[in-house]
């Protein structure tokens, strides 16, 4: 790859990721930040030649995310084989190469580091229900001893990795900090919602930690956080991730709702009452 491409490739994932961060708190309807991603979407787009801007907007206006890893020569934004000719010049990107089939731009992203889909819990009639399609009981963590919104990120990072749902946790920390870079994840009520976009291998995963005494998350804010819910989310998953948002934000915007999480005191118990909060807004 080279220096030049290399460099219009990082821009328009930095590009992607205000994108996506916009539709994050269009979801959260915090208009503050909405406002402050705009215009950093704004002055993305005029530092981009023209006609990839042209092109970015048309694909992401049409079918977000407008650009894609490719792994195991498989789009990831639509599942499609890439032809070999095709993953040739994707991997060497000498120039930006798009899916024939879905029409997103394509990038070359090295799959060595796979994911395993969490052991979902299913309703009687087989059927993977609400949020044990995305989770489990080894990803609750009822007790953080994290006391720094950096601390609490690494810590959920570290349980994915030690329970073998990501290979790297330092990696997947590095991409979540970049993320909360762009615009912080904490909201009202005391909760956070910190991910890393992009990482394939692996279905949508959620872990969920319990500061007990709140943590500052929000640099900018004196109020504390103690529920922060971490998502893992590949490239096909965007469309889901906002739905579990919106369904999580409605569900814990209610006082009863956070108390009965927060009285949960192990794994088993912090799972089965998050089920049991979400089952109406994310069935």
């Amino acid at each position: 790859m080279n220096v030049k491409m290399k460099k219009l490739i990082n821009d328009l994932l930095q590009l992607q990721e205000l994108f996506e961060a916009r539709a994050q708190q269009e979801t959260l309807a915090d208009r503050d930040r909405i406002g402050d991603l705009e215009r950093a979407i704004e002055r993305m787009i005029r530092q981009l030649p023209a006609d990839v801007a042209t092109l970015f907007q048309r694909i992401q206006q049409r079918s977000p995310p407008a650009i894609v890893p490719m792994v195991n020569n498989v789009c990831s934004g639509c599942g499609m084989v890439i032809p070999i000719s095709l993953a040739h010049a994707i991997h060497a990107a000498t120039e930006l190469h798009r899916c024939p089939t879905c029409a997103r731009i394509l990038y070359y992203l090295d799959s060595s580091a796979p994911r395993r889909v969490p052991t979902r819990r299913v309703g009687p009639a087989g059927i993977r229900v609400g949020i044990a399609r995305y989770t489990s009981p080894e990803l609750m963590v009822p007790d953080l001893a994290a006391t720094t919104r950096e601390e609490a990120i690494r810590e959920l990072c570290n349980v994915l990795a030690t329970q073998g749902f990501v290979t790297d946790g330092a990696q997947l920390f590095e991409a979540a900090m970049r993320r909360e870079t762009i615009a912080c994840t904490a909201v009202e009520h005391g909760l956070a919602f910190p991910h890393a976009r992009g990482i394939e291998g692996g279905g949508l995963t959620l872990t969920l930690g319990i500061s007990r005494k709140g943590i500052r998350f929000d640099p900018q804010s004196h109020s504390l956080t103690r529920i922060i819910f971490f998502v893992v989310i590949p490239s096909a998953g965007s469309a889901f991730y906002l739905r579990l948002l919106a369904g999580l934000t409605r569900t814990f915007a209610d006082a009863a709702a956070r108390k009965k999480l927060l009285a949960a005191k192990t794994p088993e118990q912090l799972w089965k009452t998050l089920c049991q909060l979400t089952r109406k807004a994310i069935p």
